[in-house]
């Protein structure tokens, strides 16, 4: 059987336009949201025919609703632009993972490093996780030292959550000194 996965739904956010405006006086700006004049409706829409607009209403609750003469498809799209950027700005917080083993050799190790120290540069955080397999499984403390080792060759950093034992894995977080 196939799975179809549906885009989330967001809600658009939905604008009176002209004559769907009910309110029987506006408060009209123009394009730079100077205030043109409170006016009827009926003057408002005439206003906007005469200079090429739409009669948006931006503030529905104000007393009186305020309404702009703007371009609609113009807004809409700027409008569209500012989610867009907004959610750019937006850094998700990322957990990069960085897998050792505990008879791990001194060149892996150095790579391992670098990697962390390029992840740790990019605003990231660093999960360290050590698996211990079978007999492995007797020599902890020197799974944590390796780990501490580890951390300490990083440089100046957070321990957002210090070396745990976490069933067969010696797991630890560490994020960039702010």
């Amino acid at each position: 059987m196939r799975i179809f996965h549906k885009r989330r739904f967001t809600p658009r956010k939905f604008y009176f336009i002209n004559f769907r405006i009910e309110a029987p006086e506006l408060r009209v700006l123009d394009e730079k949201g100077e205030q043109i004049a409170v006016m009827s409706k009926q003057e408002a829409l005439n206003k906007a025919q005469e200079l090429g607009g739409d009669l948006v209403l931006i503030a529905p609750k104000a007393v009186p609703p305020v309404a702009k003469i703007i371009d609609f498809k113009k807004f809409l799209y700027q409008e569209e632009k500012k989610e867009k950027d907004a959610r750019k700005g937006v850094k998700k917080g990322v957990v990069k993972d960085i897998n050792l083993g505990l008879f791990i050799g001194q060149a892996d190790l150095e790579r391992m490093e670098r990697r962390s120290k390029e992840f740790l540069s990019e605003g990231h955080q660093v999960r360290i996780n050590l698996l211990l397999r079978g007999r492995e499984n007797a020599k902890r403390d020197m799974a944590f030292a390796l780990v501490n080792k580890f951390i300490v060759s990083l440089g100046e950093v957070n321990i957002s959550k210090p070396p745990k034992l976490e069933g067969k894995i010696v797991r630890a977080v560490v994020a960039k000194k702010k």
